[in-house]
């Protein structure tokens, strides 16, 4: 008598069970749950996808700001400074590198996750395109794309401008060209392991808008700190 007793509650339980499946599968209402539940995941990584490419594009935009902005500001940096003799100086290309530093936030956090390279494109005496000077502050390991300062057309090898392609940035005779190269370690909303790793590079030139001497930069006192190429920093 016990036996039947807990065959007829199990044989009940099981049969409310299968009823209740059967409802949830008729029932609209659970459908949608279960496809909803089925497609948060796609939706979630189109929605995070979407706000990484918005985030990349602005951050690329960004940096190529920078080098515009830097670029045109040593160019143009001794327009309301006047000396005599008119020089750059080396607070002059600090000043802008700041300015690149301000200009990036710390969102960017353009010296830490990148490098500024600033080189001033001459002739030298035998009319030969030349680096004249360069100098560069961040913490990333990169290099100048054309060459490091001293690079000459006909004695560097592969050297006869700077920027891309065929037709090189060369500098008129008695003037300079101030090239900017930035590059910059982009670092991703939602981690690397998702996005990957993104290394964005732009380069801007300026032709000198001031009657300024060519030929070497000055550091009066109170001496600022030499951008020297040679060392990865931030500070100024």
């Amino acid at each position: 008598m016990r036996l039947a007793k807990d065959t007829f509650v199990t044989q009940t339980s099981m049969t409310a069970e299968r009823r209740g499946l059967r409802d949830l599968w008729r029932s609209k209402d659970a459908i949608m749950l279960i496809e909803f539940a089925y497609s948060l995941p796609v939706l979630m990584g189109l929605a995070f996808g979407s706000i990484e490419v918005t985030n990349l594009a602005i951050a690329n935009m960004r940096v190529s700001q920078i080098a515009m902005t830097t670029a045109d500001n040593v160019s143009r940096a001794l327009q309301s400074v006047r000396l005599d003799p008119v020089v750059l100086r080396e607070v002059d290309i600090n000043d802008a590198l700041i300015g690149a530093k301000v200009q990036g936030g710390d969102r960017l956090n353009i010296l830490d996750n990148g490098r500024i390279i600033l080189s001033s494109l001459q002739r030298d005496a035998n009319n030969r395109q030349t680096i004249f000077w360069q100098r560069c502050k961040g913490m990333l390991n990169v290099s100048s794309a054309y060459g490091q300062q001293g690079a000459t057309q006909g004695v560097t090898a592969g050297f006869a401008g700077m920027g891309v392609g065929a037709n090189k940035v060369q500098a008129a005779p008695n003037s300079a060209i101030i090239f900017a190269e930035v590059t910059y370690d982009y670092e991703p909303l939602v981690g690397s392991w998702a996005a990957g790793n993104f290394r964005i590079r732009r380069e801007a030139a300026y032709y000198v808008r001031d009657e300024r001497r060519l030929d070497a930069i000055e550091n009066p006192n109170p001496q600022a700190l030499v951008a020297n190429c040679n060392i990865r920093n931030t500070n100024f």
